[in-house]
């Protein structure tokens, strides 16, 4: 079992902002693979399904982005899960739109869900599949635009970028975080 994380907040009001975009990630994998419904676990929503052959749990906390550890460790300690089994999909000020970069470990650099998921997993060394937003230029600025909604003009390319990490996640299940960023770069070149 491995867990696919996405990091966001929950809720209509929500849904189309930048912050969100780990969410969206996790609904087109989701629509993707096979997977069940969305139901309520973990402090979340939650879906079991399979990539290929890895059988993974999709999970999108409801305990808002800065609590967002609460409902990972919950998932992590019940399935009693190694650290290389969860990869958590999150908004990455630092890079571009359309860049996605997976790394592991490292700090949180501000974000409050990752500082979140540190403080309830001390000891994990997990996976993160950061998706670029890019900045908006001035510090000040940072808490209203990762919590506005994408530009409609934007629409498109978050559509693209989700699509491919949607697509390519079976790269992530088997351990090969290099092809993955390959084949979404290559997708997203297209």
């Amino acid at each position: 079992m491995q867990i696919f994380a996405g990091l966001g907040n929950p809720g209509a009001a929500h849904a189309g902002q930048r912050h969100n975009i780990g969410f969206m990630a996790v609904d087109a994998v989701h629509s993707r693979w096979r997977f069940d419904p969305w139901r309520t676990r973990f402090k979340g929503v939650a879906a079991e399904g399979r990539i290929g052959t890895g059988k993974v749990l999709l999970l999108k906390p409801a305990t808002f982005m800065n609590d967002s550890g609460r409902s990972v460790a919950e998932a992590v300690r019940f399935y009693k899960l190694a650290t290389d089994a969860l990869t958590v999909f999150y908004d990455e000020l630092d890079l571009v739109p359309f860049k996605v970069r997976v790394k592991r470990g490292g700090g949180a650099a501000g974000h409050n869900g990752i500082r979140s998921l540190d403080a309830h997993l001390p000891d994990i060394d997990y996976r993160r599949v950061r998706l670029g937003i890019g900045h908006p230029g001035h510090k000040d600025r940072v808490l209203g635009y990762v919590l506005g909604n994408f530009a409609k003009a934007d629409l498109d390319w978050v559509a693209d970028v989700i699509g491919a990490v949607a697509t390519e996640a079976a790269w992530l299940v088997s351990g090969d975080d290099a092809r993955f960023m390959n084949e979404v770069a290559r997708r997203l070149d297209d």
